[in-house]
């Protein structure tokens, strides 16, 4: 047997006895090896094996596998720009903590820096953004290697699955033969431990972390930012102290009595915020949707922030404490005058929020977030584009169960969300899952095309793309970019002037528009991948934002006597 073949194989059972079910494969000739692999894996039924035409797409495919099934999966390119491309998902997996194995094919040592065909310089190629980088070495048949390979696999599992869950980058060099040669004969066996288990074994560790206690506050507000978040310990402490619970969409801790969907609108009120200031606030996650949260959490009196001790989030360098777990005030009373006052407030934003939302059938942005999360079945999942169809959830969703919410908000980019929603889907329905749908923007779209283009052997999952279309980049119309007419338009607004539909029929895709508002039940109910188009405009939707704050602030201001 050729080197580059047994190193391949041995690394990919290897990787399957930890644990690995997800293998993304963008195609090349250096990585050969490691397709060759993976595909005899894949017909043995050992793990399922995704092809696809762009490393950028393949990337972010493997991160949307690897987000839904919180278990690392791999994405294998060949050398040269291919690895570049991954970059994107790599720095969105380091930022989000989402498990993932980068396996790129290179040239041996003697064809770099001579000017070969499709080699560039991969060593540490992602610097920092992942957790662990190997050069594994030039495969040889000489003994000991067999060992060495399956304990390498083991531990690059173990790095990207435990503890700092993250990216790990093998970079791993190939002689030719690239192709299996017929012949098996090797110097020691290829086999791994009896039994199927890994060669190093590397449990979790199963210690529960020690809770520190909270002071005894009236005046407390739980956050809970972006997140694979275990919601028990946050439903009890709201619970028990009565405190509310501001839950971005992507916390999935938005449910429950004590969850508010109205407070990005209530914060936006300044009265508001400084009426209801909190004596403590508690987040954990990734908070940052709003500029109006990050303002709020500045107010508070004391700051504590569950998270790792390594890496953890405060983005308004506010915090007092960094704890891994909380509990609740001895003696804690539960809801009292705070919690009732949170409350009106909360059902008289949203009473009118909603007013204006349905003061007619025009299809809108908000209304789109609001009535599609309000719609979806128990067991969905959806996907959220990284820039307003996040924050339109995140202003208008009401508190519910049954749904769980993905979006790319570790690096916050647009890029690969169409990827990211496909690999999602798949695994989400793989696990018995429910349907699967994404809320993404016009540009989110063009920019990973290339995610609806599936070969005829791929997985196709039940996944509806509702796109909002607003000819350009509508988050900016929001910003103070906007207050500068003259490069505005062509600068930040920057039009396409596409036809979407044209879009969908160039990667075969049934494509369907939103006439009327109300009519998105109705099209939410077709099955496989497709596109709903929801045409706003810009300028209008900014005007709609503001009148929605402005009844919200009407409706809130009695309130605060």
């Amino acid at each position: 047997m050729n080197p580059s073949t047994a190193l391949a194989e041995v690394l990919v059972d290897e990787l399957i006895r930890c644990g690995l079910r997800d293998a993304v494969l963008a195609p090349g000739s250096r990585s050969a090896p490691l397709a060759m692999a993976l595909h005899a894996a894949a017909t043995a039924g050992r793990l399922r094996l995704h092809v696809r035409i762009d490393e950028r797409s393949a990337g972010y495919l493997a991160l949307g596998l690897a987000e839904t099934t919180r278990r690392p999966a791999a994405v294998v390119c060949t050398s040269g720009t291919a690895a570049a491309n991954l970059y994107p998902a790599v720095v969105e997996a380091d930022e989000s903590g989402v498990p993932l194995l980068v396996l790129t094919a290179d040239r041996p040592p003697e064809l770099r820096g001579t000017g070969a065909s499709q080699t560039i310089d991969q060593i540490k190629m992602y610097g920092s953004a992942v957790r662990w980088f190997c050069e594994t070495g030039v495969p040889e048949p000489v003994p000991g290697q067999v060992a060495y390979w399956r304990s390498l696999a083991d531990r690059a599992y173990a790095i990207a699955a435990l503890d700092d869950p993250g990216p790990v980058h093998l970079n791993l060099a190939f002689r030719d033969p690239l192709v299996p040669d017929g012949d098996p004969a090797w110097p020691e066996p290829l086999t791994g431990r009896p039994g199927g288990g890994p060669w190093t074994a590397v449990p979790r560790a199963l210690a529960e972390p020690v809770s520190h206690p909270l002071p005894d506050v009236e005046r407390g507000v739980i956050i809970c930012g972006d997140g694979d978040l275990d919601p028990a310990p946050y439903l009890a402490l709201a619970e028990a102290t009565g405190w509310p619970i501001l839950a971005e969409p992507t916390s999935n801790l938005r449910r429950g009595p004590h969850a508010l969907g109205g407070y990005r609108q209530l914060l936006a009120v300044p009265e508001f915020a400084e009426a209801f200031r909190p004596d403590l606030v508690v987040t954990a996650g990734r908070p940052g949707l709003s500029r109006q949260l990050l303002a709020y959490v500045r107010r508070a009196r004391r700051h504590v922030v569950v998270g790792p001790r390594r890496r953890w989030p405060d983005p308004t360098r506010t915090a007092a404490e960094v704890v891994p777990a909380v509990a609740a005030p001895a003696g804690a009373a539960g809801a009292g005058e705070w919690a009732a006052r949170w409350a009106r407030a909360d059902a008289a934003a949203r009473s009118a929020a909603d007013a204006v939302l349905d003061a007619g059938d025009v299809p809108s942005e908000p209304r789109t977030a609001r009535d599609l999360a309000a719609a979806l079945d128990a067991g969905s999942l959806l996907v959220a584009g990284s820039s307003m169809p996040i924050r339109d959830l995140d202003g208008h969703m009401a508190p519910r169960c049954g749904l769980r919410l993905l979006a790319n908000r570790g690096a916050s980019g647009i890029d690969g969300v169409v990827s990211t929603a496909v690999g999602a889907a798949i695994a989400h329905q793989a696990e018995g899952g429910g349907a699967a749908y994404a809320l993404i923007g016009d540009l989110s779209l063009l920019h990973d095309q290339n995610g609806l283009i599936l070969g005829p052997g791929e997985i196709r999952p039940d996944l509806a793309f509702v796109v909002v279309n607003n000819d350009g980049g509508g988050i900016f119309n929001t910003l103070e970019q906007a207050a500068h007419p003259g490069p505005f338009e062509r600068v930040f607004g920057t039009p396409h002037g596409l036809a979407l539909e044209r879009v969908a029929a160039a990667t075969g895709t049934p494509y369907v528009r939103l006439e009327r508002a109300s009519d998105l039940a109705d099209a939410l109910k077709e099955d496989g991948i497709r596109i709903i188009e929801v045409r706003t405009g810009r300028v209008e939707e900014v005007a709609l934002r503001r009148r929605i704050i402005a009844a919200v602030s009407k409706a809130v201001t009695p309130l605060l006597a």
